[in-house]
């Protein structure tokens, strides 16, 4: 998918104001999981520095990489000194340093799958934690689900990024944690939910809708139409569920 992976950068702006944060139970799930101080941090795809923030306040070191310039400009406004800043993908890393945590933040999907868990692997640690996190952000109630659903229609089927795996949504497993528990680099696959609920205006989430790669790469008339078409349907205050799944595993010990 490359045109949804790098269709933020013309809106970073807004991508930085409309996104939520990520709330502090998030880094001690992965603190608890580590059950070792974590000292040293890599993050993949950081965007505009939502969770560089969170895992920078912990105390970690953490070296944040984003392909997107304008994306990057956005973090490096927001993001502590002690945050160490690289414009590159994934599969731009080369080996080198290695980290107590990698992770990625609503990212990972946007990553090449060819080699994905070799070179997350080979910048890590032994032993060291691999994170994966993100979720749907959908109205809570639904008759605004089906209101937001059939305005949409017209333009886009769904405004979700399907499984790359192809997981059905009520396997018990989703991915990546799929994918984790078949490679050879990991161990210890774990899966949770921390469970959200946000309420915003109508105005904020039609914000949020705009930097949804579903809509950036839209034709911009059709893409102002159907926020336009949302924003007619939904009530002034809307619930959101925010629910974060998230993927832990541990980098396996080398022979």
């Amino acid at each position: 998918m490359p045109d949804r992976a790098l269709s933020f950068g013309a809106v970073a702006e807004a991508y930085e104001r409309f996104r939520p944060e990520y709330p502090v139970e998030l880094s001690d799930l992965v603190t608890a999981y580590a059950g070792r101080p974590l000292r040293t941090a890599l993050e993949i795809g950081a965007g505009t520095g939502k969770a560089t923030r969170l895992f920078a306040r912990r105390g970690l070191r953490v070296t944040a990489t984003e392909p997107d310039g304008a994306m990057l400009a956005q973090l490096r406004k927001h993001v502590p000194a002690t945050v160490g800043t690289l414009r590159a993908a994934l599969e731009e890393l080369r080996p080198g340093e290695r980290y107590g945590l990698v992770y990625a933040a609503a990212a990972l999907h946007w990553t090449n799958p060819e080699g994905r868990w070799s070179r997350i692997a080979a910048l890590l640690e032994p032993g060291g934690v691999f994170a994966s996190f993100g979720g749907p952000f959908r109205p809570a109630d639904p008759a605004v689900q089906e209101a937001v659903r059939a305005a949409r229609a017209p333009f886009l089927e769904s405004d979700e990024v399907p499984s790359p795996d192809g997981t059905p949504p009520d396997h018990r497993m989703q991915w990546p944690g799929t994918e984790l528990q078949r490679s050879q680099w990991f161990t210890d696959t774990q899966q949770s939910t921390i469970e959200r609920r946000l309420t915003m205006s109508a105005r904020d989430y039609i914000g949020h809708l705009s930097t949804v790669s579903a809509y950036l790469v839209l034709p911009t008339a059709e893409r102002e139409e159907v926020l336009s078409g949302i924003m007619r349907v939904i009530p002034h205050r809307i619930e959101m569920i925010a629910d974060l799944t998230v993927h832990l595993a541990r980098r396996r010990y080398e022979d």
